[in-house]
């Protein structure tokens, strides 16, 4: 797990929000306490989709909505005069990124134990912190797919030039 503070948060929230910075990321859970707390669960309901549609949505989405198109509905609860009091947004990594990443890394072998590559992002009301997290859905003692994918988050927020600081 890695703990990492954004350190200049004006950018950082507009490209969460307004930006594509986690388009491509799968909303699991989303809790904004604004005026009142608004808590999302980002599983997609199969049965408000026709058949066509659901076979015609993203194949990485899984059981999750892509957080493209979840942004907008949570900006609008964020936006305005004030500040929301916190809010956390649970991304996943959509398991073929995920693949690519452990591939690279030479852990595949240990794909079949992971169930999602997570990553939290914390608003306090001051500060943002993002969390990296990995679910095995068995125990794992080889701790290389965490490095893995703490590696890329990094490397990830570097390259959208995403100013942050290890906690």
């Amino acid at each position: 797990m890695l703990a990492l503070q954004i350190t200049s948060l004006k950018p950082f929230m507009n490209a969460l929000l307004t930006g594509e910075l986690f388009d491509s990321f799968l909303l699991e859970e989303a809790v904004i306490a604004a005026a009142a707390t608004y808590s999302i669960d980002g599983r997609l309901n199969k049965a408000f989709f026709s058949s066509e549609e659901w076979e015609q949505r993203e194949p990485a989405a899984g059981e999750f909505a892509l957080w493209r198109d979840m942004r907008s509905i949570c900006f609008q609860l964020i936006r305005g005069k004030r500040t929301p009091l916190h809010f956390k947004f649970v991304f996943q990594l959509p398991q073929k990124a995920a693949a690519s990443i452990m591939e690279k890394g030479g852990a595949a072998a240990s794909l079949a134990f992971i169930k999602a590559l997570v990553l939290t992002v914390r608003y306090d009301g001051e500060k943002a912190v993002l969390l990296t997290g990995t679910s095995y859905t068995a125990f794992l003692a080889d701790k290389e797919p965490e490095r893995l994918w703490d590696a890329a988050c990094k490397q990830y927020l570097t390259k959208k030039e995403i100013a942050y600081e290890e906690l």
